[in-house]
């Protein structure tokens, strides 16, 4: 069983020694920061052991940097913090990454104006729709097309082809019995 009074709560202070092998451009490094810092020294040595701790997790598990588009707000800095809510958004990035499919649906609904959540997935459904009807009048248009009417069109660009050819050629003999004159 463990020892309640060894285990280490928030808000609790720790102390603890540097090992006699500090380099000395750390100690240097400390001392200027004691100084500039003064009352908040303690806070932010602490802000640094954390800092470690947190990096030797990440080094232990799979862990991803992620930016985000706009600064955050002390509260939500504060609520990024909380164990919870790391544990919350790692579970939600791990579930979007297994399927993309849904990661796609809920960016959308997301971003739809809708408040209801079933509403804005139903806008998913009408844009399906959409895209089949689409599909549908694309293959109607191919049972009704007539190839005698492409025929057609084909002989008329011929036609024009030619036309314009001639008329080049007059240019250029035109332009020819200009030069020789």
């Amino acid at each position: 069983m463990k020892n309640k009074s060894s285990t280490i709560k928030r808000g609790q202070a720790i102390t603890f020694r540097l090992p006699s092998d500090t380099p000395d451009h750390i100690l240097k490094q400390l001392q200027k920061i004691k100084e500039k810092e003064k009352r908040n020294f303690s806070s932010t040595i602490a802000r640094f052991a954390l800092e470690g701790v947190k990096n030797t997790l990440i080094k232990d598990r799979e862990a991803i940097t992620i930016p985000l588009p706009k600064q955050l707000t002390p509260e939500q800095k504060s609520w990024l913090r909380h164990s919870h809510s790391e544990m919350l958004i790692g579970t939600i990035v791990y579930e979007l990454l297994q399927d993309p499919v849904k990661a796609t649906a809920l960016y959308a609904s997301l971003n739809s104006k809708s408040n209801d959540l079933d509403q804005s997935f139903d806008i998913h459904e009408l844009q399906k729709a959409e895209k089949q009807a689409k599909i549908d009048k694309t293959k109607d248009d191919l049972d009704n097309f007539d190839i005698s009417q492409l025929y057609e069109e084909e002989k008329q660009e011929e036609k024009e082809e030619i036309n314009d050819e001639a008329d080049g050629t007059e240019l250029l003999s035109d332009f020819i019995a200009m030069m020789n004159k």
